[in-house]
């Protein structure tokens, strides 16, 4: 455990394996003072987090989100803090996301099907819960299956981007994501940059229409990854932000929360970009 704040976390609302009380009480247990909660196009367990974290006063939630966002050739997720999350045209762009999420599923399993790696989708569901059906939910189904040991296999060959399951679905391209997060009053936040194509053209186009932040301190990344990331943040003007990325699916590896995270300063400066953008701010 080398850090007390983790700004990138999943829960069973989107794609990760805990519910969000689980998610708390491990965070807790682990020692962390603030997270984010950054569920994939939903907020849908923010609630039940802010209820959990009753029980422990020392632990801080932000509230968060990771959208996912489409270029061509690439797939960007854009992280948003200190959002009004409750705003109802948002929660009604979500709700449209998620719905588009259960489509492409059905799709992916039936296209599994095909090639001779059937799965039950009732079991998709049951691994989905109350949450939005995602990939990770068809990779849990396909280890049960016995086709992989884990489901990190499933998306390297099959539910990947390119792989030979893979099905897109609609989703914002990175600028509309960034503006989407500003519209409610968050701060927009590059999420594991290195995973772009071309990741300094993305930085400087997300820049210039208000990206705030991005991602240093992000638990797969080596020192010397971490190193240029912060150089290029400071390069950009960019708040360096992190976290463990953590679903808990049951990869080998998968790093903890609180595996590596951001400064306490970062704090301060993404709060300070959160009052700049809210409305009527004093004007």
């Amino acid at each position: 455990m080398t850090a007390n704040i983790d700004l990138h976390l999943h829960t069973l609302a989107s794609d990760g394996r805990l519910t969000p009380t689980e998610l708390i009480r491990l965070a807790a247990k682990l020692g962390l003072k603030t997270i984010a909660v950054t569920d994939h196009d939903s907020t849908e367990g923010l609630a039940e987090a802010y209820e959990a974290a009753k029980e422990f006063p020392e632990l801080r939630i932000i509230p968060g989100i990771e959208m996912s966002a489409d270029i061509p050739g690439d797939e960007v997720h854009v992280l948003g803090y200190f959002l009004d999350y409750q705003d109802e045209q948002f929660q009604a762009t979500l709700s449209e996301f998620r719905t588009g999420r259960v489509g492409r599923a059905q799709i992916m399993v039936e296209k599994l099907k095909g090639l001779g790696k059937p799965v039950d989708w009732e079991r998709v569901l049951h691994f989905a819960g109350d949450g939005s059906v995602g990939r990770p939910h068809i990779a849990l189904a396909m280890v049960e299956a016995g086709y992989f040991k884990e489901p990190k296999e499933a998306f390297d060959e099959y539910l990947g981007n390119g792989g030979l399951a893979y099905y897109d679905r609609p989703k914002l391209n990175p600028i509309e994501s960034v503006e989407m997060i500003q519209r409610v009053g968050g701060v927009p936040v590059l999420a594991h940059p290195t995973f772009m194509n071309d990741m300094e053209a993305g930085i400087a186009n997300l820049k210039k229409v208000g990206l705030k932040a991005m991602e240093v301190y992000y638990a797969q990344y080596d020192d010397d990854t971490v190193r240029h990331l912060a150089r290029l943040a400071k390069e950009y003007d960019l708040i360096p932000c992190g976290g463990s990325d953590y679903h808990g699916l049951g990869n080998t590896g998968e790093p903890l929360p609180g595996t590596l995270g951001p400064p306490q300063d970062t704090i301060r400066l993404l709060e300070n970009a959160a009052a700049k953008s809210r409305p009527c701010n004093g004007k």
